[in-house]
C-alpha cells in the first residue's frame, strides 16, 4: 500500500504531458473503438439484447484501452464471454416464481461464471456482464451469436493492429 496517497494519482500537469505526448494514440485507438463497436453493432440487434450490447462495449473498451493487459488476450476475451454464455444460458432456464429466488440465480450466474473465468485462466470482467445478461433474459440464439460475433471482430481488430496498439494509461 502506497505511503502516500498521492503517489497514484497523476498531477494535472503529468495529465496534460501524458496527452501531450500520446494524444495521437488517444485519437487513434478511440476511432478504432468506434468503428470496432460499429461493426458489431451491424450485425447485432440492438435493440433486441441491449445488456449484451453493454458487455461487448465494455470488451471494447479494455481491448482499445488496455490492449497488452492480461484481459485482453483474445484466449481471455473468447473464452470469458464463452463461460458467460455458458452459464448465463443454463442459469436462464432456471425459473421461480419468487422474484427474490430469482435474483438470487441471476447473482449465482455472475458468481460463478467469475469462479470458471478464474479457474480456467481466462478471465474477462465485462463476461460476467454477458453471464446476467442471458440470465436474466433467457437463452437466445440471436444474443449467442451477437456475443461470439462481437468478440470476433473485436479479436481480429486486435491481432491485426497489434504492433499499433499501445495502453493507454
Amino acid at each position: 500500500m502506497p505511503q502516500n496517497k498521492k503517489e497514484n494519482i497523476k498531477t494535472q500537469k503529468e495529465l496534460l504531458n501524458d496527452f501531450q505526448d500520446n494524444w495521437r494514440n488517444y485519437a487513434f485507438q478511440s476511432l478504432l473503438a468506434t468503428l470496432s463497436i460499429f461493426a458489431s453493432l451491424m450485425f447485432l440487434n440492438i435493440h433486441r439484447h441491449p445488456i449484451i450490447i453493454a458487455s461487448i462495449g465494455a470488451s471494447t473498451f479494455i481491448i482499445f484501452a488496455m490492449p497488452k493487459s492480461l484481459t485482453a488476450q483474445p484466449k481471455r476475451l473468447i473464452g470469458g464471454h464463452s463461460v458467460g454464455i455458458i452459464i448465463g444460458s443454463l442459469s436462464g432456464l432456471i425459473h421461480c416464481i419468487n422474484p427474490f429466488d430469482q435474483m438470487f440465480i441471476y447473482a449465482i450466474a455472475v458468481g460463478f461464471s467469475i469462479f470458471l473465468m478464474v479457474a480456467l485462466d481466462m478471465e474477462h470482467p465485462p463476461a460476467a456482464g454477458t453471464a446476467l445478461a442471458l440470465s436474466v433474459n433467457g437463452f437466445s440464439f440471436t444474443a449467442v451469436l451477437s456475443v461470439l460475433i462481437g468478440v470476433l471482430i473485436l479479436s481480429l481488430i486486435k491481432h491485426l493492429l497489434k504492433p499499433a496498439l499501445k495502453d493507454l494509461f
